[in-house]
């Protein structure tokens, strides 16, 4: 692996660019008009206009993205997150044009990224799987089917991901509207309609576990990250360790998640997610993530494991299997997703010029991942998402004040931002004391909301 390109933006081609570098892999940077002036471009060895801004006439389109790999003479390929990182047919065509495919293998990939058939194979491996139901199809009969999974229920797009294509439904009333929106809006977004119903867990947690799958050689874990704190089933607030999780409970998770790596030969790094019903704290499994999670780095400062690191080497041949016992999680890290938002009007994007964005240094318990720099414009084309701020502390409480000073000290003008809403978050009663759940933010907002 000589040369990299990176099929994607901002943040995380930065992140991508690091770690290459310490490998001594060039790198190759995409972008589209809207991102000409943005730093990844100019960290990059190379960098190669792809198109129009709008991210399907840019970094969706494959044909645009391996032109771009043949023309600058790369031999491998990265997809970060999001885009095409969990497109079997992208990772197809990359390793049928000769390219090294840095991801697991394409056919985990559609098998994972179609979550009735995840389910599937989870509950083949022995993995807790959410009481659900099949692909609804122009012959089920729903209201049988949603009888029998229960309500409340959630009903979610096959194809989807990242909280897109899920919608509640708390009663039958609902149940043809909503199964009838859900799958216009799955075909519009995914290209696919498919959708199916899951029991929704009223009071749950988002508990997830980072694997690295070694294919025939086996699979390890890297412990948890708790992903509770959500708005619109989106992450704000991710952590390691998932604070008041009994330790058997942990034990049960991370072996089901290695269970499913070994189970489908995972190659690469990979999520495994569950819900934790928080009173009884069973556990069910979710989806698989196939590919680096945007909450990546709360692991790294836990473990000291560089994961993109992991990643080429492994992608390059020369990443050869690691025992369990090599992990050695130390401290408490927290992760808080700063974004050009309106949090008191429903989260939505704050798209504008960063006239101003100064953010605090880096420091041996503080890291700062992130996309922007002052002067840059924040465009309503791709996630909003500024910066991510990670602290790490010898414990919780340590872990979240550092947080909290860290965002205090964080300077923006010309947009708004999310950055009070997340400090009200760190500094809430309930949070500080580790009770949280999903539906944390919707059931606190008022209070979070509350001028400082």
């Amino acid at each position: 692996m000589r040369r990299l390109l990176i099929a994607n933006r901002g943040e995380i081609a930065r992140r991508v660019i690091r770690s290459a570098r310490k490998l001594g892999i060039e790198t190759v940077a995409i972008y589209s008009e809207a991102d000409a002036t943005l730093a990844h471009v100019e960290e990059a060895d190379i960098a190669v206009a792809i198109g129009p801004s709008p991210a399907r006439e840019s970094y969706l389109d494959m044909g645009k993205v391996l032109a771009a790999a043949r023309q600058t003479g790369a031999d491998a390929i990265h997809p970060g997150y999001g885009f095409l990182s969990e497109s079997a047919e992208f990772a197809g065509r990359v390793v049928a044009e000769g390219f090294t495919w840095v991801g697991p293998a394409p056919e985990t990939i559609r098998a994972m990224g179609d979550k009735a058939q995840a389910r599937a194979l989870a509950a083949a491996a022995g993995v807790p799987v959410v009481p659900g139901s099949g692909v609804i199809g122009p012959d089920s009969d729903l209201a049988d089917e949603a009888a029998q999974v229960g309500y409340p229920l959630l009903v979610k797009a096959a194809a989807g991901g990242g909280g897109i294509g899920m919608r509640q439904i708390d009663g039958p009333d609902q149940l043809d509207r909503v199964v009838t929106a859900t799958q216009s809006m799955a075909g519009r977004a995914f290209g696919n309609s498919s959708v199916f119903l899951e029991r929704y867990v009223p009071k749950a947690r988002h508990v997830e576990i980072q694997v690295f799958g070694i294919g025939a050689a086996g699979a390890i874990h890297l412990y948890e990250r708790d992903c509770s704190l959500q708005r619109r089933f989106q992450k704000v607030i991710e952590e390691s360790p998932a604070p008041l999780l009994p330790p058997e409970t942990l034990e049960r998770m991370t072996a089901a998640a290695v269970a499913l790596c070994r189970h489908t030969t995972y190659r690469g790094a990979g999520t495994v997610e569950f819900i934790v019903d928080v009173e009884s704290f069973e556990f069910f499994f979710l989806e698989m993530n196939t590919r680096i999670q945007v909450e990546h780095p709360v692991t790294e400062m836990v473990t000291r494991l560089d994961l993109v690191e992991m990643q080429l080497r492994f992608a390059r041949g020369d990443l050869g299997p690691m025992a369990q016992t090599e992990i050695a999680p130390s401290g408490h890290s927290i992760e808080c997703r700063l974004y050009a938002e309106m949090p008191e009007k429903n989260f939505l994007p704050s798209p504008g010029p960063l006239t101003r964005f100064q953010l605090p240094a880096e420091t041996e318990g503080l890291r700062i991942d992130s996309a922007y720099r002052e002067g840059d414009v924040v465009t309503p084309y791709y996630d909003p998402m500024l910066a991510k701020v990670i602290a790490h502390g010898r414990d919780r409480a340590d872990a979240c004040d550092r947080a909290v000073t860290a965002l205090q000290g964080i300077a923006i003008e010309g947009l708004r931002s999310n950055r009070d809403f997340l400090i009200a978050c760190l500094s809430s009663p309930g949070f500080r004391r580790g009770d949280i759940y999903t539906g944390f933010i919707d059931d606190q907002r008022v209070t979070l909301l509350e001028p400082a």
